[in-house]
């Protein structure tokens, strides 16, 4: 890395005195110096291209050579920042259509073309300005302390070249202290530069800050969904495992228990043991149910709709109106939004009817419930509708409750419906 850290008093002293003997000032070093060969080498060329523009019956030969050149120039100075630094600069876009008209005319409307040009042409300035400073301040440092040796050891050798009059320890004092400071501070000049060089090849070499963001909200959009869709993958295999596995063996405990019972129908405990297997069959149905139906997958959101509609304490009208599925995630969703609120209208709203209504527009899977009940539902005065908000947002979904107090409460969610 370039940047200066903020260290303590020890570090702050260790990083000076080990400056100019550290591997990174010197790799930094190389990238200033090799930043104005390329720098040079391509503005000179660039300039010879476009020179060449003035001759109409060329111009489209040269802008095809122009255009290439500049993109493939940034790409080498994206490489030396890698090489030199280990700091990474994004690439840009770039719009390759086909034929070579389009992709010429692309190449020509496209910012990100000039933007790169324009850096080659800073560049130039820069980067040669300080690769030049860079070098006076090394070769001055190295100087003064070889300067000073000489006059401490062979003070004759510099009268005989008349370069100085008569050497006393002061001059060699003097000499030997600029030297140092030279050594010494050089390499945090080296780091500024080399920063300065960074921050400008990102702004013009690399995308702004929009892309950035663009691209970064792309990438946690990707993630979250990956993230969601898991998490709706291992819902269903845990559903199928205790419907395959843990449901089964207690469906075939309460038949032997219950065949026991007919045999022993003068044994309460047989008779209770009965009664608390068929009742944690009934919790362990409808907590798998709960977790992921098994019906949603088979038959679809109106099958399992139709069962919780069928389920439900209040009597419920239900409409659902879907030209085709959409993702399981989606149904998923969807499913737990109508339980909920279906859950929510027998338990605290007092309702006496619900209604709900299943319908797409467009992309998106719009779901309304309503219900005639008491009203007063908000998502943050409990769990229940938070939790529902939450994972209607994690699909990038919206969720909207109107629920004044003496009712009526209406629920209406919209889902995304990626097929």
């Amino acid at each position: 890395m370039i940047t200066v850290k903020r260290n303590r008093p020890d570090a702050l002293w260790r990083e000076i005195l080990l400056g100019p003997v550290r591997p990174r000032t010197w790799w930094t070093t190389a990238h200033l110096f090799t930043g104005a060969l390329v720098s040079g080498a391509g503005v000179c060329l660039l300039s010879l291209l476009v020179f060449s523009l003035m001759f109409v019956v060329t111009l489209p030969l040269v802008l095809a050579v122009l255009f290439p050149f500049v993109w493939g120039l940034a790409r080498l100075q994206r490489s030396r920042f890698a090489a030199f630094l280990g700091e990474t600069v994004d690439p840009l876009p770039r719009d390759r259509p086909k034929g070579f008209r389009e992709r010429l005319t692309a190449d020509a409307f496209d910012r990100n073309t000039w933007k790169q040009a324009g850096f080659h042409v800073v560049a130039a300035v820069t980067e040669a300005g300080s690769a030049l400073l860079v070098g006076v301040l090394w070769s001055t440092g190295f100087s003064l302390l070889l300067l000073a040796a000489i006059a401490k050891g062979k003070p004759r050798l510099l009268r005989d070249t008349d370069l100085i009059g008569p050497v006393d320890s002061r001059i060699v004092i003097t000499l030997f202290l600029l030297g140092v400071f030279l050594l010494f501070a050089t390499p945090w000049v080296v780091r500024a530069l080399a920063a300065l060089d960074l921050t400008m090849a990102r702004a013009l070499l690399g995308p702004d800050r929009a892309k950035r963001l663009s691209h970064r909200v792309e990438v946690l959009t990707e993630s979250r969904s990956a993230v969601v869709d898991a998490a709706d993958a291992e819902r269903r295999r845990i559903e199928r495992d205790l419907h395959d596995g843990t449901q089964q063996r207690l469906v075939s405990l309460a038949m032997n228990l219950g065949m026991a019972r007919a045999m022993n129908p003068d044994l309460p405990e047989l008779a209770e043991a009965h009664d608390e297997a068929k009742l944690a069959l009934a919790e362990l149905r409808d907590f798998v149910r709960g977790l992921h139906p098994a019906v949603l997958n088979d038959r679809g959101l109106d099958a399992a709709l139709s069962g919780i509609a069928a389920r439900s304490p209040v009597p419920v009208t239900l409409t659902v109106d879907l030209p085709e599925r959409p993702s399981a995630t989606t149904e998923a969703v969807a499913y737990f939004v109508v339980s909920e609120a279906l859950a929510n209208a027998a338990k605290h709203a007092q309702a006496g009817r619900a209604e709900v209504t299943v319908s797409r527009d467009g992309d998106t899977v719009r779901i309304l419930v309503t219900d005639d009940g008491i009203g007063g539902a908000h998502p943050g005065k409990g769990s229940g509708l938070r939790g529902l908000a939450q994972r209607v947002e994690s699909i990038d979904g919206t969720l909207i409750v109107h629920s004044p107090v003496g009712g009526p409460t209406t629920l209406t969610a919209e889902l995304p419906c990626a097929s």
